[in-house]
This record gives structure tokens, C-alpha cells and sequence, in this order.
């Protein structure tokens, strides 16, 4: 197989690394990441600025631009027919992607891109603690990719893998789960700047609010690998009929 990495905190990280490791005996691995930390960048894609590649080594690749420009990029003629990917793996993330994440996430949007592009894609996320396994969110990347070459799955398919931060050893399995939800996240922090002007930071995160049973927020706290199928398709198909009915029955 030919793969894809990238990743949405750049290509100096550890998880970005670590992933490379573990699939490199199985495919012929290429990266393409961002130049640096971008988080939160979600699907975003850069069209004021020109985008450039540097070459950091065999079939490694850094670009000044988000985790979307790097997948699309990397298969929209970077490489000139040079390679042809098979699949897409965005990760290892540092931090989880559970349940609203995935809206902001870069490393889900990496994913989601390759498979607008029409290959499969996996995002995979370490649900950091105080451990920082990184090698068991690596191992569990190499498992799931032969997995994937014993039994395929449909090009439509993103799976958005989070892995509890234990020893490989301590986990409890796999599961397949929905998203949850997390609670509003907390206010802004407001500072100041050397001169006295106000910035603000994004607030934390909140915690799961629909972290039940089922769910990717209840499968990692209790010590299993949460793999979360995802579709690109955001319509609410079974509020289309009621919509209609709201515009004045004029749903032609």
C-alpha cells in the first residue's frame, strides 16, 4: 500500500513521528504536514497566499499551510503522478478528537479530505494524560492498517480512532461508538499584552455531556480504543419533510 500522513501539529511532533514508525514496515509511507502547530484549523483551506513545499527528507514533506492543504496537495498533483496514494492517515494526534472535536480538529480534517479526494482515511488521536503513549496509539495504527488490508472497508469511510493514553498492554479492546457531546466549553481567558491591550484565549474545552454508554467519550474512559465511522454528509435528512412543511408546504 501507499499511504499519506500528515497531521495537524506539524512535522516535527512526536505522534507525527511515531505513527511513520509503525507503518513504515507495512506501506510505503509519504508525508505531508504542516510546518507547524495547527490546531484547530479544521477544514480550512488556504486561497490568499501561495502555498510552498520544502523537502525534509525521502518522501517527507512540510508545507506553510494547514492540514487540508497538505492532503490536497498531496493528491491534487504535487508529486505529478508520481504516486498514487491508497489511503489517508492523519495523526498521531496529540490530544483527543471525541465527540465535537471533530469539527475543529485538523487532524479529522486531514481525514476528511482525503476522502472527499476519494480514498479512505483514518484519524487517529491519543487521548493524552500524564503517560503520553504515543507507542500504543502507533501500535494500534499499525493493527488497524492490516486490518484494513485483510478486510477493506468503503472509500466512503472515515474512521476517527481515539486511543486511551495507557501501555498497549492495558487496554481493554476495541469498540465501535458515535460521537458524543461535550459540555460548552469554558469562557475566553482574558489578558494583556506588554502595552496594556487586551487578548484573549480560547477557553478549555468542556467535558463530555453525552459521554454514556456508546459513545467515544465512554469507551476511552473505560480503556478501549473508540473507532468512530464518519460521513461528510451534514444534512439532517429526516428534518427535510418538516422543513418544507415550515416554508409553506413549497418544498419543490
Amino acid at each position: 500500500m501507499r499511504i499519506l500522513v500528515s497531521n495537524d501539529d506539524g512535522y516535527r511532533a512526536e505522534g507525527l513521528q511515531r505513527l511513520v514508525d509503525a507503518l513504515q514496515p507495512l506501506a510505503q509511507v509519504t508525508v505531508v504536514a504542516p510546518d507547524r502547530n495547527r490546531s484547530g484549523a479544521s477544514n480550512s483551506l488556504t486561497l490568499d497566499v501561495p502555498l510552498r513545499v520544502a523537502e525534509y527528507g525521502p518522501r517527507r514533506h512540510f508545507v506553510n499551510g494547514t492540514p487540508t492543504d497538505c492532503v490536497h496537495l498531496a493528491i491534487s498533483g504535487l508529486f505529478e503522478g508520481e504516486i498514487d496514494h491508497d489511503m489517508v492517515v492523519s495523526g498521531i494526534n496529540d490530544g483527543a478528537n471525541l465527540g465535537d472535536d471533530v469539527l475543529y480538529s485538523g487532524t479529522v480534517a486531514a481525514a476528511v479530505e482525503g476522502r472527499f479526494l476519494g480514498l479512505p482515511a483514518i484519524a487517529i488521536s491519543l487521548v493524552v494524560r500524564d503517560g503520553r503513549h504515543f507507542e500504543t496509539a502507533a501500535r494500534v495504527a499499525s493493527e488497524m492498517l492490516l486490518r484494513l488490508q485483510r478486510a477493506p472497508l468503503h472509500s466512503s469511510m472515515i474512521l476517527n480512532v481515539n486511543v486511551p493514553d495507557l501501555p498497549y498492554e492495558r487496554l481493554r479492546g476495541l469498540k465501535s461508538t458515535r460521537l458524543g457531546h461535550r459540555h460548552r466549553s469554558a469562557p475566553v481567558v482574558r489578558a494583556s499584552d506588554p502595552r496594556g491591550r487586551p487578548v484573549y484565549w480560547v477557553g478549555p474545552a468542556g467535558e463530555g455531556a453525552d459521554a454514556g454508554a456508546g459513545t467515544d467519550f465512554h469507551a476511552v474512559a473505560n480503556g478501549y480504543v473508540s473507532v468512530t465511522p464518519l460521513q461528510v454528509d451534514l444534512t439532517r435528512h429526516a428534518a427535510i419533510d418538516d422543513i418544507g412543511e415550515w416554508l409553506g408546504g413549497r418544498n419543490e
